[in-house]
């Protein structure tokens, strides 16, 4: 669907203008797990702004297959965000049910700036909406895998992303 090089491109084209907006200024990226890792990692490699690099991974489904309405944060963050511009990063936007409810627990916690940044986004799957700052790629309602996204935690290690077939 999209290769190699046009990710690569358009990586380096949101590393530019997020080092344009916070020029002079420090960020805190963080990488939502599993999946953003690859993004995040290639993004703050981009980034000449000073930038601090954390993790966090959350659900909001636990054992159902539909949002329980309640994130549950299984590896929280290790920096302290009070008062410092963050930049989420996020492999894909889907439902945001999720990553609504994740932006929501990180406003609690009193940051200067909080933005989102994604690599891609299905707007048309979209239930809860959410602010996307910086965004790669607007895609089709398409299974997609590489660059960080999996199929049964197979092939985020693609350079490229692609569609999965019969999905």
């Amino acid at each position: 669907m999209i290769s190699e090089e046009e990710v690569n491109a358009r990586i380096a084209e949101i590393a530019a203008q997020i080092n344009e907006d916070y020029k002079g200024e420090e960020i805190v990226a963080i990488g939502i797990l599993r999946g953003g890792v690859y993004f995040c990692t290639e993004l703050t490699k981009r980034i000449t702004v000073p930038v601090i690099l954390d993790f966090m991974e959350a659900s909001s489904y636990g054992a159902a297959t539909s949002s329980s309405g309640q994130v549950n944060i299984t590896k929280d963050l290790i920096e302290d965000i009070a008062g410092r511009h963050v930049i989420v990063v996020e492999d894909i936007i889907d439902t945001g049910r999720t990553l609504s409810l994740l932006l929501d627990n990180l406003r609690a916690r009193k940051p200067k700036s909080l933005k989102l940044c994604t690599l891609l986004d299905k707007p048309e799957r979209r239930i809860v909406q959410v602010p996307v700052d910086y965004n790669g790629f607007v895609i089709p309602n398409k299974f997609v895998i590489g660059y960080g996204m999996d199929y049964a935690q197979k092939y985020r290690n693609l350079p490229y992303i692609g569609v999965v077939e019969g999905e």
